[in-house]
């Protein structure tokens, strides 16, 4: 690693931005991975609705819907997972954060399955899969070595979570190798992604919440975690199973409207409404309540009043994309000393993600192709305004420490 202050460890967290040399960027784990994922957010949804007018294929030998599925899933997605749970498990652990020549190493791996994939030639296919394979159980391997090392065993879930992603991916891969259907591998990663909101964000979000509105005078707080919180999860984890293995099973759109049902009821217990003068709070629950919307979905798919496929994309867009986004403006806000709230061009972008999940199901029933161009237009405008507005904090700013 970089040179690093020495300084000791202040009550309530270890200081940030440990690496006082060298590029700002990679002074700590979630500048190049939020900027890198919002980046390839942008770029890959363009050349994906370029594709779907005609103009380029991007993905060569691994085709191009292949392409962009697993881009947004294991391309997009995973890069800001990886900012998120760097920043946060040296929070958990008390260890300090990997930053430097590691974390470019980590940062040009992930880098180099985006390129080996996008440009996939005939003759080397199987190599850039096997490119792009690396990054995810890499990943679960540093995560592991930290939890262990800092004794937060119970933090080992979403190690679990991050190696689920890896197997997801692998078996994506092997489905197009195949010339099979990779949505069964799919639907396993938007679980795995909808499984640590549920246990993340119902860490994060009710703990924002209690402490931005308990500087704001009396009123109802968040409940406490309990045991309703437990039998949530619970069901959650039994309905997204039930779902990648039999998506349009009756049995699993019973599960997945219960788990709709108690997972609204958890985000009321939250109090979110409360929070509405703070769109930086409130995106958390937006968030959440697409998390909601896409049980519903999947109970809808199973009843045939809805395709599966519409169902994974309010998970994929409104849940991973939409909690993603506010867990990015924040984070990237916090780490870098600047003020806890949302701009205007923050909040817009929070409107855009929420627009695009609701207008990419849409597109099954109305103009299609019309739809799908604004849904991804809606996508594009969210991240690309996450990038105008943050990109100078990620690239420029350190935060000064504390002494």
């Amino acid at each position: 690693m970089g040179k690093t202050a020495n300084i000791k460890r202040p009550e309530g967290g270890i200081p940030r931005g440990l690496s006082r040399t060298g590029p700002v960027l990679f002074s700590y784990g979630f500048r190049p991975f939020f900027l890198g994922g919002a980046l390839w957010a942008v770029l890959a949804m363009l050349m994906w609705v370029a594709a779907l007018a005609g103009h380029g294929a991007p993905g060569g030998a691994y085709g191009a819907s292949h392409w962009h599925m697993h881009e947004m899933l294991f391309g997009f997605a995973s890069a800001v997972l990886a900012g998120f749970l760097m920043t946060a498990i040296p929070n958990w652990t008390g260890r300090m954060p990997l930053s430097g020549r590691p974390l470019m190493a980590l940062a040009g791996l992930w880098l180099a399955g985006r390129l080996a994939l996008t440009f996939a030639p005939a003759g080397a296919l199987l190599a850039a899969v096997a490119i792009d394979a690396l990054f995810l159980p890499v990943m679960a391997a540093v995560f592991t070595v930290e939890i262990v090392a800092g004794r937060k065993w119970r933090d080992l879930k979403v190690v679990g979570m991050v190696s689920a992603l890896a197997l997801a991916n692998i078996v994506f891969h092997l489905s197009v190798l195949r010339d099979g259907d990779p949505a069964m591998a799919a639907r396993l990663a938007v679980s795995a992604y909808v499984l640590l909101i549920v246990i993340i964000g119902g860490r994060i979000t009710p703990s924002f919440t209690r402490n931005w509105l308990a500087r704001r005078g009396p009123g109802p707080l968040p409940a406490p975690y309990g045991r309703f919180d437990s039998a949530t999860a619970c069901l959650s984890a039994a309905a997204l199973a039930g779902w990648i293995l039999a998506p349009e099973a009756r049995a699993v759109a019973l599960a997945a409207l219960a788990a709709a049902v108690l997972n609204l009821v958890r985000l009321a217990r939250w109090r979110g409404w409360r929070t509405a003068a703070e769109p930086l709070v409130l995106a958390l629950h937006g968030g959440y309540l697409m998390l909601v919307l896409g049980f519903a979905a999947i109970g809808l798919a199973g009843f045939g009043l809805l395709t599966t496929g519409a169902a994974l994309h309010v998970l994929a867009i409104g849940a991973i994309g939409g909690e993603m986004l506010a867990v990015m403006t924040r984070a990237t806000r916090g780490h870098t000393g600047r003020d806890l709230t949302a701009s205007r061009l923050t909040t817009l972008s929070y409107v855009a993600i929420w627009a695009a999940a609701l207008l990419r199901p849409l597109a099954e029933f109305g103009d299609y192709d019309l739809l799908i161009r604004l849904a991804g237009a809606a996508w594009v405008l969210a991240f690309g305004l996450f990038c105008l507005e943050h990109a100078p904090m990620l690239l420029c700013q350190r935060k000064e420490l504390r002494a």
